[in-house]
């Protein structure tokens, strides 16, 4: 009876509840059991040491302290959402970059096949041609070779293929985990909105639930999902025939930048002591002293290493000759393929062009880098010549005119630099080729 009504009451007058059991006004709030108290509830023993305050004025703290906490859920809600999205642009990236790898391994091992012909046919077409035991003997050892680098090749792909799809399950939980806690932030945002409305015995009612529920909320971190780079893929290994490949690439002080210092040999350089001022871009190359190599390419196949051990921001690669294209002197301005690395502390960031992006990252100190330049296929290799592993390569590329090697060093803003580069001689004897399915994988 009594129960019915104080229900009756409470529609008739949203503002006025009254107490169930003595059916009063209630007119205090017990803030230990966060309930409405009448004036008998309040005399009563249960409540004896109990805080209590007047409704109006506990409505007050709690709409205040729930408005604060309503604008920091907004808050975070937003970020929520961005990271979302960020993990759902993600997902869409990393499988275009799964396929740039792809694309990479099986052009890389297209490469080293040739190669591996080629430095077979180098050692063994006098002797071929007169003996057909010999001219077997190589049929075979082609077919070896082929075979062992198609089993490489599909092992180096099966990894790559793991790798992307753990990537892949660990942004799908992401995403599932961020949509979930922004259900959740938006249910709780909602319910706060209508505690702090107009009613005052509104913003009272479960008010202790909804603090611990939102504080909850509060208190749970977001975070992106960490994956895997897909550069941890490598694909190990050098052709032998690169050595024999490889030219004495010489600094052509014509086309050099006024901040670069050139030896008298032509091999190496540095920058000048001076202070350059230049807005700061962390992580990327905001300016560049290039030169360019005197040698020029338009067909065959080339290579040459760089000592980069001295330099911390490096950029290597080929430019297309200004002057083959116009009749005039040579520039380091035509159009160019790079290879960029970035040291920052122990942790060697590198990034290729065209297009600018990352494409590898490596917790270790760069040596030598190996540049590979095949004019009739359109590819270009970079390799780390001290672990024999690809860093990144260029394939199907198309060139206007007469290729030369560039160079250059990335000046900082403001203070001064030491970095240099070397350019490294050829082998002695480059001709001294050992032919076996192996060699092109020392």
């Amino acid at each position: 009876m009594s129960r019915r009504l104080s229900s009756q009451l409470q529609q008739k007058f949203p503002e006025d509840v009254y107490c169930e059991k003595h059916l009063e006004l209630v007119q205090l709030f017990c803030v230990d059991d966060q309930i409405l108290l009448c004036g008998q509830c309040f005399h009563s023993q249960e409540h004896e040491n109990h805080l209590v305050c007047g409704v109006q004025e506990a409505a007050g703290v709690y709409r205040k302290l729930f408005q604060e906490i309503l604008n920091t859920l907004k808050e975070k809600l937003e970020v929520a959402k961005s990271i979302l999205a960020d993990e759902q642009e993600r997902m869409v990236m990393i499988q275009g970059e799964e396929q740039d790898f792809k694309e990479m391994i099986e052009s890389e091992y297209r490469i080293r096949f040739r190669l591996m012909v080629e430095e077979m046919n180098f050692r063994s077409l006098q002797d071929c041609v007169f003996n057909p035991k010999l001219r077997e003997d190589h049929l075979n050892q082609v077919l070896a070779f082929a075979t062992e680098l198609k089993g490489q090749s599909q092992e180096t792909l099966q990894r790559l293929n793991d790798l992307g799809k753990e990537n892949m399950n660990k942004l799908k939980e992401s995403e599932g985990r961020l949509s979930g806690h922004i259900c959740s932030l938006q249910k709780m945002t909602v319910e706060l909105e209508k505690k702090c409305g107009k009613y005052t015995l509104m913003v009272l009612q479960n008010a202790g639930s909804s603090l611990k529920r939102s504080e909850s909320l509060l208190l749970q971190c977001l975070e992106q999902a960490q994956i895997t780079d897909l550069s941890l893929c490598q694909v190990t290994g050098m052709s032998r025939m690169l050595k024999v490949l490889q030219r004495a690439v010489t600094l052509d002080p014509k086309t050099a930048n006024p901040c670069l210092v050139l030896s008298e040999d032509l091999r190496s350089m540095h920058l000048r002591n001076v202070q350059q001022d230049v807005p700061r871009s962390p992580g990327r190359f905001v300016f560049s002293a290039t030169v360019l190599g005197v040698e020029s390419f338009t067909s065959g196949r080339h290579y040459w290493e760089v000592d980069v051990e001295k330099a911390t921001k490096w950029q290597l690669g080929v430019s297309e000759d200004s002057a083959s294209r116009h009749g005039d002197l040579p520039t380091a301005s035509g159009n160019k393929v790079l290879l960029m690395g970035s040291l920052m502390g122990t942790n060697y960031t590198f990034w290729a062009f065209p297009p600018l992006k990352r494409v590898s990252l490596r917790g270790e100190q760069m040596h030598k880098v190996g540049v590979f330049l095949d004019c009739e296929s359109g590819h270009i290799s970079f390799y780390d010549v001290a672990n024999t592993s690809l860093i990144y390569n260029f394939s199907s590329l198309t060139f206007q005119g007469a290729l030369r090697p560039t160079f250059s060093l990335c000046i900082p803003s403001g203070v001064t630099n030491s970095d240099s580069l070397s350019i490294c001689l050829p082998p002695v004897s480059s001709c001294d080729v050992t032919v076996s399915p192996q060699s092109s994988l020392a």
